[in-house]
């Protein structure tokens, strides 16, 4: 999101961008709202304008006709994601087949297989290690969609890992640390909520998927909204106690509107319960970033 702010400031409008830059409905509408123009494939940005490539990544194949286009343009992939593509390109150099954990047809997916085409099998549920035609003696490699959970993959590392004694490890973590932390704390709060609202859009996965987590925690129902006008008050009927949450790439400002509608229903103001700081952050892509322009002695 930033990364197309400063795009705008920048350069002006339009600034196109291909795939939601994240998934979430109003960050995507006020990006809109400022000039910014998203696309599905190259093909709708005219040749010679700004493009950003979204956080979820890209195949080489998109950045070969990105150039050949004459388009100029700005990676705005998460590194998380970078760091995937760089282990599948290393795997494949090495000959490894390589069980790629994730959901078919997700741009984070399709732009990690682009990387080794030939050498990557998606894995989508643990059912699916069953199916696989490779010898059980065989070394393989595995790797995981950042934006699933530690929780979503072990079922299935697991199975790979009884199928195939020889399975090659990422050389570290690979899960988004804000999807696990998340997850984490909706556990939390899940084991004493009648009700959890998450907020976020219906194409986030993380958010989608953290509604089940609470579900599967203890919480007694479990919603996602976009936004507090979608609240229904007949969810709220008998509830005593609620939880709160968002997905990753949710604003601030949408949280605290669900809130506010809360205390306008009756409820008492929220308690924040923290389980953890995030304190890490990412670098602009370079195009972007404040240069310093003092002589250096």
């Amino acid at each position: 999101m930033i990364t197309v702010e400063r795009a705008l400031q920048k350069f002006g409008s339009p600034v196109y961008v291909r795939k939601q830059i994240v998934h979430n409905r109003h960050v995507v509408e006020g990006l809109e709202a400022k000039g910014a123009i998203f696309v599905d494939e190259l093909d709708e940005v005219p040749a010679g304008a700004l493009v950003i490539f979204s956080a979820h990544g890209i195949s080489p194949a998109v950045r070969e006709e990105a150039d050949a286009r004459g388009l100029r343009s700005i990676d705005a992939t998460c590194p998380l994601v970078t760091k995937v593509h760089n282990e599948a390109k290393r795997f494949a150099g090495q000959g490894l087949p390589i069980l790629l954990i994730g959901h078919d047809g997700h741009e984070e997916v399709e732009g990690t297989t682009g990387e080794a085409p030939d050498s990557i099998v998606l894995i989508q549920h643990p059912d699916d290690v069953d199916k696989l035609d490779l010898p059980a003696d065989q070394p393989v490699a595995w790797l995981t969609q950042t934006t699933l959970s530690v929780d979503e993959t072990a079922q299935t590392v697991g199975k790979l890992r009884d199928r195939f004694p020889q399975l090659v490890d990422p050389p570290s973590d690979d899960i988004c640390y804000a999807t696990q932390n998340r997850q984490d704390a909706v556990k939390q709060i899940a084991a004493h909520s009648d009700l959890v609202i998450v907020v976020g859009s219906r194409n986030s996965s993380n958010s989608v998927r953290l509604v089940e987590v609470a579900l599967e925690a203890g919480a007694r129902a479990a919603f996602r909204v976009d936004d507090a006008s979608e609240i229904d008050p007949a969810w709220l009927e008998s509830v005593n106690e609620i939880g709160v949450t968002s997905g990753a790439s949710v604003p601030e400002r949408l949280v605290d509107g669900v809130l506010d509608r809360l205390v306008e229903l009756g409820f008492p103001p929220a308690v924040e319960e923290r389980l953890v700081d995030e304190s890490l952050s990412f670098a602009l892509p370079p195009q972007l970033r404040k240069h310093d322009t003092r002589r250096r002695r």
